[in-house]
C-alpha cells in the first residue's frame, strides 16, 4: 500500500476552514454571546496562562531514538513534545532551534506502518536470501520497493536498507501481500523483531519528523492573545502551542488542548462560562458528526485492527462496542499501544489478541492508577459544563455521546469543546500572529 500523500499547506488550510465553518454553522449560540466570548479571549494575554507542571517544558532531542521518545512521553504522561535540532543548539532563532513537535500518535502510526510494510517486503521474497539478519528485518518497513518482486528484495544489502531508512520512504504491497497474512506466516517473532529490535530501537525522532508525519512548531509570543492559541488548537488542529520569548532560546510554556479544558473547568462560577456551560451539548450542535461517521471497533476484533483503524482515520481513539446496536463496552486510545511497545512481554500472542483481551491484560497487570480508563460517556441532553468536568477530571481527550440504549451516536473531542467558545474574526490570524501559518504548514 503506498503511503498517502501529505496535504500541501493550502489544502490543510482549506480543510481547517471547512471544519470551522461547519462548527460555526451548527453552533446554536446567540451572536452577542459569541462576540463577547471572542472579545474576552482576545484581551487575555498568553502570559497569564498557567505554566506546565514543574514549570519546565519537556523537550526531546532530535537524535533520540523512537524508543526513548516513547519512554519520555509515557513517563511524563504527555501526548506531544517539542523536538530540538541537535545541529542548532546555540541558535536563539526558534526556526533553527526546533524541528517540530513529535506527537505520540505520529510515532504509533510510524510503528504500525513499519510493521505492515516490513511484512509486505518479506512476503515479496526471502529476507535470509538477501543476507539480511533478524536485527535488520524491521528496517525493511521503511523501504521503497520500486519493484516488489522477489528479485528486487534479493538484491538488497544491509547498507541499502540503512540508506532507505534514512530516506524515510515507503513500500508498495503487491496483491496478497497484506500485513496480516505476512505476519501470520512469519509467526510471533515478526512483531517481536518490529517492536523490540529494529527499526523501533535505533530510528531517530528527527528522521520521523523530517520524513513521515509531524506537527509543525508554530509558537506564539507571551503578549499574544489566548484567542490566537485557541484558534491554533481548534481550527488549525494543533494539539499544543509553544510560547516563546523572542531572542531567548528556551520555550517559556506549552499550551495543550487538555490544559485549556482544565483552564475552562477552573472558570466554573464565572458568568461568561456559566452562560454557555449550562447549555445542553445537543443545543450547541454537538457532536459535530452523524452516527454513521463514528469509527468504532467490535470487542471481539483483533487489537491490531483497532490501532490500524485509528491510523487509517487519523484519530486518537475509538469506542469498543458489542453487537449490531454498537453498545459501548470500552475505549481504546492511541496511547494504549504504549503498553505493547514498552511491555511486549505481556502480550505473547499479539497477532491473535482481541480488543477485550488486550484491555483485560492491561487492567490485570498495570499498577499505574488511571492509565486504563473506562469509556466516558454523555447523553445529548448533558450540559457542556458536565462534559468539560468529565474530560478534565478523568484526563481523557474525547467523550462518547450515547443513546438511552448506550449505543454510540457521536464523539466530542477536546478540539470540538474549544471550538464552541470562539469564532475567528475576519483576517484575525493573518493580522495578529507575527508569522504565516501557511508558511509553517508548507515547510
Amino acid at each position: 500500500m503506498a503511503q498517502p500523500q501529505e496535504m500541501k499547506g493550502s489544502e490543510k488550510l482549506a480543510s481547517c476552514d471547512a471544519y470551522f465553518e461547519t462548527i460555526q454553522s451548527k453552533k446554536r449560540l446567540p451572536p452577542s454571546v459569541q462576540e463577547s466570548l471572542t472579545s474576552a479571549f482576545a484581551s487575555i494575554p498568553v502570559s497569564s496562562f498557567p505554566q506546565v507542571p514543574g514549570g519546565k517544558v519537556i523537550e526531546i532531542e532530535g537524535d533520540a531514538s523512537v524508543a526513548d521518545a516513547v519512554k519520555v512521553l509515557s513517563e511524563h504522561n504527555l501526548m506531544s513534545a517539542p523536538v530540538r535540532n541537535p545541529e542548532a543548539k546555540t541558535s536563539k532563532n526558534w526556526r533553527d532551534r526546533y524541528l517540530g513537535i513529535v506527537d505520540y500518535s505520529a510515532i504509533i502510526l510510524w510503528v504500525l506502518e513499519s510493521a505492515e510494510l516490513a511484512a509486505a517486503a518479506l512476503m515479496a521474497g526471502s529476507a535470509s536470501a538477501a543476507g539480511v539478519g533478524a536485527g535488520a528485518v524491521g528496517a525493511l518497513g521503511a523501504l521503497v520497493l520500486g519493484a516488489t518482486g522477489p528479485a528486487a528484495v534479493a538484491g538488497l544489502t544491509i547498507a541499502a536498507v540503512g540508506a532507505a531508512v534514512a530516506g524515510g520512504v515507503a513500500a508498495e504491497k503487491g496483491p496478497g501481500r497484506d500485513a496480516s497474512t505476512a505476519a501470520d506466516n512469519l509467526g510471533q517473532d515478526f512483531y517481536r523483531v518490529i517492536l523490540q529490535e529494529e527499526p523501533f530501537k535505533s530510528t531517530s525522532v528527527k528522521s520521523i519528523i523530517k520524513s513521515y508525519r509531524w506537527a509543525p512548531f508554530i509558537p506564539v509570543a507571551e503578549d499574544s492573545s489566548m484567542l490566537s492559541v485557541l484558534l491554533l488548537l481548534s481550527k488549525y488542529r494543533l494539539r499544543s502551542v509553544p510560547v516563546i520569548e523572542l531572542g531567548k532560546p528556551d520555550i517559556k510554556n506549552l499550551i495543550t488542548q487538555f490544559a485549556v479544558i482544565q483552564g475552562l473547568e477552573g472558570c466554573r462560577g464565572r458568568d461568561w462560562f456559566d452562560c454557555i456551560s449550562e447549555i445542553a451539548v445537543g443545543e450547541l450542535g454537538l457532536p459535530f458528526m452523524s452516527p454513521d461517521e463514528v469509527v468504532s471497533v467490535q470487542s471481539d476484533e483483533l487489537i491490531l485492527e483497532a490501532f490500524k483503524r485509528m491510523r487509517d482515520n487519523q484519530i486518537g481513539g475509538v469506542p469498543v462496542v458489542a453487537g449490531p446496536k454498537k453498545k459501548i463496552v470500552g475505549n481504546i486510545s492511541i496511547r494504549d499501544i504504549s503498553h505493547l511497545l514498552l511491555k511486549p512481554q505481556l502480550f505473547t500472542n499479539f497477532r491473535h489478541l482481541t480488543v477485550m483481551d488486550f484491555l483485560s491484560t492491561i487492567i490485570s497487570t498495570t499498577q499505574e492508577a488511571g492509565k486504563v480508563i473506562p469509556p466516558i460517556t454523555c447523553k445529548p441532553d448533558s450540559t457542556l459544563g458536565s462534559v468539560i468536568h468529565s474530560l478534565a477530571s478523568k484526563s481523557v481527550h474525547r467523550m462518547y455521546v450515547v443513546s438511552d440504549e448506550e449505543e454510540v451516536v457521536g464523539v466530542i473531542t477536546l478540539r470540538d469543546v474549544i471550538s464552541c467558545f470562539i469564532h475567528e474574526p475576519p483576517n484575525y490570524i493573518d493580522d495578529y500572529i507575527g508569522f504565516s501559518v501557511k508558511e509553517m504548514l508548507d515547510r
